[in-house]
């Protein structure tokens, strides 16, 4: 007789209410519904979740299935009403129904303001709209910027301003595969942007500030203050150093970090699970030494949760700290007064409760990147430890802690193909040398906090952790300098991520259990995953277009035939470098268009324009004139680059543009000026700064 085992589904009994919750919160955002059929539909599936309790019990247990049902029901239904109400833009109180290009607007600054290369930003709350002599209370947040000036400095957290310059709505910029800004802007309910100049703002005597929001911050300073102070070294040691202990990222070499992100470690300068899980590890092991501690369970578990909330609190009480508090809370109650609570349990508890507090932390990356791999971890870890197995202690140590690697990377590679597109080939040598060495570092660092009013040794401490950032920068930048360090230009979009999970999860089923279903479901799912990749194959290489990208005060065009591309434009987007990565590389991975040339047969000019494909295209700049005692010219495309000196009436009497294109290195008020002018003259325009990336595509 087998033993009675409990169903996993009924061990983890908030697994089961994360799933109707996703579903509501995805349902919402994607398909908005308005608030009284939610209301409704919660008020009567609830009524019906209750009337069950008052059928005879023989009743009530046939049908306990449609209870369960009705659950769901309910939980769905609260997840679309709770999406709804986080939405600030579907609020009557929200500044974007009542603003216009003259409304006054009083803010209110949330967050110490950060020092740009060309700028300063921060986040302001909207508090009021002034409109004549009367002020309207209102409310909604905003990104500024201000410009360069010795009065900038001086603005500080709490403050409160007048605004007198028109506001600018959150866009994305249109190039194919780039990071949709504007909806990563609106899941932090913010869509509009102000780019101030002196005389646009008014500082107001008085200050509003949140005595707690007060004290993080100035934590966060005087932490900033002792690491800069004892780690004199370069930016980029004191960058790491910052990155490491609190997630200050402001003084961080940017092509530092893609060093780290190509050598699959950027995790350990982003402030997460891993930081606060070494810091758990640290507590737990200094409670199980402490007599009264060990033997009480109460006392112990408010130490652990009281170190962890204050090294949460110290490190900002950043998004990303603050969730991986709420997990780690949930694992520790779970674990020391539940002593069956599953992990699963504990997982999917702490995800429901975050996202009941914020659905829109759905889409955030480093939520998902959090729980893919910490289950990863927990589901992986020990079967791939079982694989090998060792008698000296070092190689076992080392091979449990690539276990735990390997483990969270397959979790968690997937997403990071959709959303990075390339893969660490060396993630396991890398992991192996950078995550000891960063622990060695984050507890130096701690100590450091500690010691920082003992000069002789907050120095010492200092120098000890300079040198061991600059031993693992270097190693990381060796790494990164192996041609076989990354894969890169690796295609993904969502289907073939849900696929490679499903292959995943079935595979991990069929290798760890010899199940037959799952051998079969992960055979067809990889004959589904290959033959779909074949599918994006093929139509990549049949492809024929012509971008003009969005990249500001720049000119761009790619011309692309199949894998191969032909860039016209700034020398300065040739080179890798950050505009390049951030503006052209995506739209090449997600075109699939890899192969780069000089020259490209089906493109070549012909007089004073381009031919290709049989369509002509002219580009007009400032180098290039218009011979305007030329017969009628008919072209398909007019690219107006550059300022060029040119007016579309005149122009307009030798050539006969099927579309023209203002591309994003022209000024916004010459692009007004054209934009006018085509409205006379009935001829179709495109501005690229105002809609985004202009793409012909020859094959429709």
């Amino acid at each position: 007789m087998h033993p009675y085992q409990i169903p996993f589904w009924k061990i983890v009994p908030f697994s089961r209410l994360l799933l109707p919750l996703s579903a509501g919160i995805l349902l919402q955002w994607y398909n908005p519904i308005p608030f009284n059929p939610i209301a409704i539909s919660i008020a009567v599936a609830t009524a019906v979740f209750i009337l069950f309790y008052f059928l005879p019990l023989n009743l009530r247990y046939r049908y306990r299935f449609l209870q369960g049902i009705f659950l769901m029901l309910i939980v769905l239904f609260v997840a679309m009403f709770l999406t709804r109400q986080k939405n600030v833009s579907l609020k009557v109180h929200w500044f974007g129904h009542r603003y216009t290009d003259s409304s006054k607007l009083l803010v209110r600054i949330m967050e110490p303001v950060l020092e740009r290369d060309k700028s300063f930003k921060t986040e302001a709350l909207v508090t009021g709209m002034i409109s004549g002599k009367i002020q309207i209370p209102v409310t909604g947040k905003i990104f500024l910027y201000f410009s360069k000036e010795d009065e900038c400095k001086k603005l500080a957290y709490g403050d409160q301003l007048v605004l007198r310059t028109r506001l600018q709505p959150i866009r994305n910029s249109g190039n194919p595969g780039s990071f949709n800004y504007s909806r990563y802007a609106a899941f932090q309910q913010v869509y509009h942007t102000a780019f101030l100049k002196k005389g646009d703002w008014i500082r107001l005597p008085q200050q509003k500030t949140n005595p707690l929001q007060t004290f993080i911050f100035y934590l966060r300073k005087q932490v900033i203050g002792v690491l800069q102070k004892n780690i004199v070294a370069d930016k980029n040691i004191t960058g790491i150093a910052e990155a490491l202990l609190i997630g200050y990222k402001e003084d961080l070499d940017k092509d530092l970090v893609q060093a780290y992100s190509n050598a699959g470690v950027v995790h350990i300068i982003a402030i997460s699970g891993l930081h606060l899980g070494l810091i758990y590890m640290m507590l737990v092991w200094i409670c199980a030494r402490i007599p009264f501690v060990k033997k009480n369970r109460i006392s112990k578990v408010l130490i652990v949760l009281g170190s962890l909330w204050l090294f949460s609190l110290l490190t900002g009480a950043s998004a990303s700290v603050l969730r991986s508090a709420v997990m780690f809370t949930c694992i520790i109650i779970g674990k020391e007064f539940f002593r069956q609570a599953s992990i699963y349990n504990s997982l999917a508890a702490s995800a429901c409760m975050l996202l009941c507090y914020n659905p829109y932390l759905l889409w955030d990356v480093g939520f998902q990147l959090s729980y893919l791999a910490i289950i990863g971890i927990v589901a992986l870890q020990k079967p791939i430890l079982g694989l090998f197995t060792f008698k000296n202690k070092f190689l076992f140590k080392t091979w449990e802690m690539l276990a735990v690697t390997v483990a969270a990377q397959a979790a968690t590679f997937p997403v990071c193909l959709y959303y990075f597109h390339q893969f660490p080939n060396l993630f396991f040598i890398t992991n192996l040398i950078a995550v000891p060495l960063s622990t060695v570092i984050l507890f130096a660092e701690i100590l450091l906090i500690c010691v920082a009013w003992i000069p002789w040794v907050s120095i010492m401490t200092g120098k000890l952790i300079a040198g061991m950032v600059w031993v693992m920068n270097a190693l990381i930048g060796f790494c990164n300098g192996l041609p076989f360090s990354v894969t890169d230009h690796i295609y993904a979009d969502i289907l073939s991520t849900w696929l490679l999970y499903i292959l995943l999860f079935f595979g991990v089923g069929w290798l760890m259990y010899s199940n037959r279903p799952c051998r079969w479901i992960t055979l067809i799912c990889l004959v589904f995953f290959t033959g779909y990749y074949q599918y994006i194959r093929i139509k990549a290489s049949r492809q024929k277009k012509m971008i003009v990208y969005q990249v500001p005060r720049h000119q761009a065009i790619d011309f692309i035939h199949g894998k191969q591309f032909q860039f016209m434009g700034d020398s300065a987007l040739v080179p890798d470098g950050l505009l390049k990565h951030f503006h052209l590389k995506p739209a090449r991975i997600a075109l699939q268009a890899s192969k780069q040339t000089i020259k490209m047969p089906e493109l070549y000019q012909r007089n004073q324009g381009l031919q290709f494909f049989g369509k002509k295209i002219l580009i007009i700049d400032k180098a290039v004139t218009v011979n305007m005692n030329q017969s009628m010219l008919t072209v398909d495309v007019l690219v107006l680059s550059k300022n060029a000196r040119v007016k579309l009436a005149d122009l307009a009497r030798v050539i006969r543009p099927k579309m023209i294109v203002m591309d994003a290195s022209n000024s916004l008020w010459k692009i007004a000026v054209w934009k006018k002018d085509c409205d006379e003259l009935a001829l179709p325009c495109f501005s690229v700064p105002e809609q985004g990336a202009f793409m012909l595509d020859l094959n429709h």
